[in-house]
């Protein structure tokens, strides 16, 4: 997944030295931004815009880039620097104006923040989503009533 623009953090030390070591590596193995785009599997787009500082790219776009470009791990290294540029960039942008609640939907059982990296964290993410996808399908459910779990694999004329 790539990120979105890094603004005036593109001239940041992290993100300024990624950028330069990609497109040094790529420079010296005689690849195009099309060439590498095409053996990390992302687009040339993407190349392009994470070397002029457009993009923040990702972490898997980094480990990609080493393997093909057999850095050493350089771009993996110099990552977690650049994610907290981007999550400071991204702060910068200011909060997000709260969704007015409405009376038709339920409201989402609000959790403690966890880090998305922790694997708990991401399982009870999917679970309350699961949950708010239960309750769009099948309608607020009556308090003793068992809840019904749907199979991904079901269709939607399978439901009706």
């Amino acid at each position: 997944m790539e990120h979105t623009s890094p603004s005036s953090s593109a001239h940041s030390a992290a993100s300024q030295r990624f950028r330069w070591e990609l497109r040094s590596c790529r420079v010296q193995r005689g690849l195009t931004q099309r060439a590498l785009a095409d053996l990390v599997r992302f687009s040339r787009e993407t190349v392009a815009a994470v070397e002029s500082g457009r993009r923040f790219g990702s972490h898997e776009f980094a480990l990609r880039c080493d393997d093909v470009l057999d850095t050493g791990g350089r771009l993996a290294a110099l990552w977690p620097q650049v994610a907290a540029e981007q999550l400071a960039a991204d702060g910068r942008r200011g909060p997000r104006a709260p969704e007015p609640v409405r009376a038709d939907r339920p409201v989402p059982r609000q959790r403690g923040r966890r880090d998305a990296r922790d694997p708990g964290a991401v399982v009870d993410a999917i679970d309350e989503l699961r949950e708010l996808i239960g309750q769009v399908l099948n309608g607020p459910s009556e308090p003793d009533a068992p809840q019904r779990r749907h199979s991904p694999a079901r269709s939607i004329d399978d439901q009706r």
